[in-house]
């Protein structure tokens, strides 16, 4: 039941920010969509850090490799494979005009759900391989460890969810199907963190690896979207303002519920 949860937990923030949609009437000021996004490449950054590269580490260490290894090389494969799917799949970035990815004819707002499943994507592994590494009675991880780390990404992805189901909306699409796609960009995860629990169960060894391959993948999210759209235009110290937000939540919820 706990590992169902833990699996949910970020999916459900998601869906519950694609449900915005059915309370805000006015589309999102720019201002707040970039502290929102600031605010999510915050909890991310510190997630990467604390929950995945530095047990990473911990565990190389225990297993007497050099512990720089496995996390340089995991790392190195996760911003490696964002960096292949994002040339590869087709995705409309919000505020562009232009897709990303292979020529298609799929309509923006498939493209639009795409690009929103990328991001998604990493968070899924991260919440998989931290909850396999607990269930393996690693001392590195623990049950609630790898809770706040679905808590704090549900948090981030709560006004996720909302952004890309109000442009939906503002572009004409009625509420249910703004709502609908803002939740299907969210299935990624969960079905992303029981792959990766599945992987993981079954080799051991490779946990560092993929603790440091879902942080590699996440922080390629952040640098390559989130702070980039963060800073873009008027007022770019909003974003910073909301990274700082974000990496302090984080901070506080560790020290609270660690």
């Amino acid at each position: 039941m706990m590992e169902l949860t833990t699996i949910l937990v970020p999916f459900i923030g998601t869906s519950l920010g694609a449900a915005m949609v059915f309370f805000m009437k006015k589309e999102m000021r720019p201002g707040t969509e970039k502290l929102l996004l600031g605010f999510a490449s915050g909890v991310m950054l510190a997630a990467a850090v604390w929950s995945l590269l530095l047990p990473a580490m911990e565990m190389a260490g225990e297993a007497g490799d050099a512990s720089w290894k496995p996390v340089v090389i995991g790392f190195l494969l996760g911003m490696g494979f964002l960096l292949i799917l994002d040339s590869v799949v087709p995705h409309l970035h919000l505020d562009s005009e232009k897709p990303e990815g292979v020529k298609s004819k799929w309509r923006q707002t498939t493209m639009m759900c795409f690009a929103v499943a990328l991001h998604n994507l990493p968070e899924g592994m991260a919440v998989g391989v931290s909850f396999a590494g607990a269930q393996m009675g690693n001392t590195t991880i623990t049950l609630a460890g790898a809770l706040i780390l679905a808590v704090g990404i549900a948090i981030q992805n709560f006004p996720e969810g909302a952004i890309i189901s109000m442009p939906l909306r503002n572009a004409g699409a009625g509420k249910g199907k703004a709502f609908l796609w803002g939740v299907l960009s969210g299935v990624v995860e969960p079905v992303a963190a029981v792959l990766t629990i599945l992987v993981a169960e079954h080799v051991v060894p490779l946990l560092p690896y993929l603790l440091s391959f879902a942080a590699g993948a996440m922080i390629y999210v952040i640098v390559e979207e989130l702070i980039p759209q963060s800073q873009s235009g008027e007022h770019s110290n909003v974003g910073t303002i909301g990274v700082a937000l974000g990496f302090v939540l984080m901070i506080i919820m560790d020290g609270v519920l660690g």
